[in-house]
């Protein structure tokens, strides 16, 4: 087994995380593209005839210009193997955010140049924090106007109480991005542009005699600035950023790929590799041990010929290979893996090992569920992934009662997946199910994927419902009785929602009935992200 120690040594397994159009998916493709994994970069809309990016593969994300589901990218650099998760940005998306950054072991931050930390920005910030995970952080979009570096560095501090320590620092204001000074070699690195930015940029190292010559004012400043950073003591320090109490910032523009290169070299360098993650009873599960992984996400119709589900495992400790048959910790059954494969956004090709850090897609797992363990041999259950607390519910209906089959099918796998929450309603039936989510952008996704890939057309009749707790069957009739309060039942699970108009409303039920059970249904921290 010292052969799988060896190889998760070589494994970067890291999210790309930010604020809403901070350019996540254009940076994916970019790293993708200088990692030699894509030939030519697409863009998020499609414009200028280009192709559309590889991590948005969903025509609904290709017509909105957003990423609306995480995606998984693996390729080789430097002698490492890297696997890149793509995530939403938007809030409304956050719980599939949350499931990736309990797959991976250090995030990509990206900061709009012009925006500095955004709210969802903080909040993935302190979620990391809670998870321990190291961030490296790059500033984006340093080809248009934006605020100054150092002040930008002084509000990262600030907010997230992360030492800021710079790899790379600008030549140029933004808008007027020249290149950088590459604080740990030295050396200044003149950038390019490329037409419409679909292949790499000009790169030019240039010495220190060259860089006042070309760039003149621009290079005076920036080196007077990086040696203030030297003076002050923002120098990388691995344990530090390690132990997640400084987080080092590179600058860079995505879209021309400027600054991509070297923010995958500092993946290579600095990222950690997989360590031995701890089980639901805080035991360590070394990396040699028998195989043991965690289900992230599961996904359907990636295939559309063949309308397939994949389920996404995150490759926690010894060594996968293809057709082990291993047992599905939360049932006890065995589950084989003859069709293992590899994912690249949308394509996939068959994959015949793997090693902690690694994602494996397994086709057709339909017993699989965001959060599973699977493991050979030895038994280990990881730590569950909590579903969020809905605050928008609506009863679904399909239009064309002659769809009743695809539209039950449908409802099904988008709650298996975890797009939607589906909760059943002795008011209703089963033929009306009420869908709970994090934000209201989710029903739109039910809505085109029930059609696009279901052939089921729905409607959404909204309720008034603003909040979840969890209850229980006891509870349960008192609280059916009450004004402004519901109880259902979550399918996939059995457990017991009471769902109320506002937050006044449960507060005056628990004042009138204080007996009642009525629990949070995730803990406080996994809040935060929301």
């Amino acid at each position: 087994m010292r052969d799988v120690v060896g190889e998760a040594t070589q494994r970067r397994t890291f999210a790309v995380i930010s604020h809403p159009d901070a350019g996540k998916s254009t940076m994916t493709e970019a790293l993708a593209l200088h990692a030699s994994a894509i030939q030519q970069a697409g863009a998020v809309h499609g414009k200028a005839g280009r192709r559309g990016v590889t991590s948005d593969w969903m025509a609904i994300e290709r017509a909105r210009g957003i990423s609306i589901t995480s995606a998984a990218l693996r390729f080789d650099y430097r002698g490492h193997v890297f696997n890149l998760v793509d995530t939403p940005g938007h809030a409304d998306f956050s719980e599939d955010t949350y499931r990736v950054l309990a797959a991976v072991d250090c995030a990509v931050m990206l900061i709009d140049a012009a925006k500095g930390m955004e709210p969802q920005t903080m909040k993935l910030f302190e979620v990391c924090r809670h998870r321990r995970i190291p961030v490296i952080t790059f500033v984006n979009k340093w080809d248009r106007p934006g605020r100054d570096a150092l002040e930008l560095l002084d509000e990262i501090e600030e907010r997230t109480g992360l030492r800021p320590t710079p790899i790379t620092w600008p030549i140029g204001i933004p808008g007027e991005f020249r290149g950088v000074i590459d604080r740990l070699s030295g050396r200044a690195i003149r950038y390019e542009r490329t037409p419409g930015g679909a292949t790499r940029a000009l790169e030019t190292e240039l010495t220190a005699e060259q860089a006042q010559a070309e760039l003149g004012a621009a290079w005076q400043q920036a080196s007077e600035e990086a040696a203030l950073l030297s003076a002050i003591g923002a120098d990388h320090d691995q344990k530090a950023f390690e132990a997640h109490e400084s987080t080092p910032v590179l600058f860079g523009a995505a879209l021309p790929n400027f600054g991509v290169a070297r923010l995958l070299d500092a993946l290579a360098e600095l990222a950690p590799p997989p360590a031995p993650r701890p089980d639901e009873d805080g035991a360590v599960r070394a990396l040699d041990a028998p195989f043991s992984g965690l289900v992230f996400k599961v996904q359907a119709n990636m295939d559309r010929a063949h309308r397939d589900r994949i389920a996404f495992v995150r490759v926690c400790s010894g060594r996968f290979e293809r057709g082990m048959v291993l047992t599905h910790a939360a049932t006890g059954r065995p589950f084989a893996t003859k069709y293992a494969q590899s994912v690249f956004g949308q394509d996939r090709t068959t994959l015949d090992e793997a090693y902690p850090g690694d994602v494996v897609g397994l086709v057709n797992a339909t017993a699989l569920r965001p959060g599973d363990t699977l493991y050979e041999r030895s038994p280990v259950t990881f730590p569950t992934i909590p579903s969020f607390a809905p605050e928008h519910f609506a009863v679904a209906r399909v239009r064309d009662s002659g769809k009743s089959k695809q539209f039950r099918r449908g409802i099904d796998q988008l709650d298996a997946e975890g797009v939607i929450q589906v909760l059943r309603s002795d008011r209703r039936g089963d033929q009306a199910p009420v869908l709970a989510a994090v934000g209201p952008m989710q029903f739109e996704v039910v809505q085109h994927r029930m059609l696009a890939e279901f052939g089921a057309e729905i409607s959404l009749d909204r309720l008034d419902y603003t909040l979840a707790r969890r209850t229980d069957a006891a509870s349960a009739p008192a609280l059916d009785r009450e004004r402004g309060c519901e109880v259902l039942t979550r399918s996939h699970d059995g457990a017991l929602l009471a769902v109320f108009t506002d937050r006044w409303r449960m507060r005056s039920v628990k004042a009138d009935q204080p007996g009642l059970t009525l629990e949070p249904l995730i803990a406080d921290t996994t809040e935060e992200l929301r």
